[in-house]
């Protein structure tokens, strides 16, 4: 569709958006067109109207489909039928009124300060595996980064003597992050072996695969799952996790909210704010430890 691919384009050379958000773009507003397609008679793009939107929707919800599933379905249809209308492709926008709820989004998954621990223990040992998925992973927790943010790092981006990265985050928007001493120290072991893996492809990139060839974003989730069984963390641990254990690490150690907004590089301190929730198990410990007649009595 001609419509679809200038959309896509433009999205991606004039918005700047991430891979994945465009890859989403893709597969959602192919969705919604196949449906048109086989279901509504196939309308010319000129006379989709309003109830063509909320049928596509409305029969996902039918299907079973999560709600921010669908909710990211609906602002891939506004954005096209925004982007159709301000171009002249249609004559009136049938997503202007489009509306519908992601629901209250759900309490990270963060690993605890002992499960961090346990986890990079798990990572000692010699040779450039180890030491190379010990750096990674102390890099992803030390600075917040996106997995693509870390797989994207050059050597240009990197100062390990100062304590900074450069990080290149959605929509091209560069912040810089910071370095703790564990991240600093691992990256130090690294990189004269990551030294030697790059002159076989004279990669740029910091974290690189045992050819010497940049680590791909999948790559890192399957590294950390073998590291989480050898750890025996629970494997539903994805590398995001690292990410929110960051964020909620930071808080509850006394940062403020628009500065852990900074270091993620969220364009909006509401989405941060989903790391100031707590979770039913930290109210219940909460309640057993402070409650005056919820305390367990001490045996004799």
């Amino acid at each position: 569709m001609i419509e679809l691919d200038a959309f896509l384009k433009v999205m991606q050379e004039g918005k700047g958006v991430s891979k994945h958000t465009l890859k989403a773009y893709r597969s959602d507003l192919h969705s919604f067109f196949t449906d048109l397609a086989e279901n509504r008679g196939n309308p010319k793009l000129t006379d989709v109207e309003l109830h063509h939107l909320r049928h596509f929707l409305s029969n996902l919800v039918t299907e079973g489909y999560a709600r921010s599933s669908i909710a990211r379905k609906a602002a891939a249809l506004r954005a096209f039928f925004s982007y159709s209308h301000r171009e002249g492709m249609i004559p009136e926008n049938p997503a202007a009124s489009l509306k519908t709820s992601s629901g209250p989004r759900g309490i990270p998954t963060v690993l605890s300060s002992e499960q961090i621990e346990v986890l990079f223990d798990a990572m000692h040992g010699n040779g450039f595996i180890n030491i190379r998925d010990r750096a990674l992973f102390e890099f992803l927790y030390s600075t917040g980064a996106r997995v693509s943010e870390a797989c994207s790092l050059t050597m240009a981006d990197l100062d390990v003597e100062e304590g900074i990265a450069r990080l290149m985050g959605k929509g091209d928007k560069e912040r810089l992050a910071a370095l703790g001493r564990y991240a600093q120290e691992a990256l130090d072991e690294y990189l004269p072996l990551r030294a030697a893996k790059a002159k076989k492809e004279r990669s740029l990139h910091i974290f690189l695969n045992d050819r010497g060839g940049p680590l791909s974003d999948r790559s890192v989730r399957r590294i950390l799952k073998k590291r989480l069984m050898e750890a025996d963390l629970p494997v539903s641990i994805s590398p995001h996790s690292l990410r929110h254990s960051f964020a909620t690490h930071l808080l509850q150690g006394g940062a403020g909210l628009r500065e852990v907004q900074e270091l993620l590089g969220h364009a909006s301190v509401n989405t941060t704010q989903i790391y100031t929730k707590i979770s039913p198990e930290q109210l219940q410990e909460v309640y057993l430890k402070n409650h005056p007649r919820a305390r367990l009595i001490p045996e004799d």
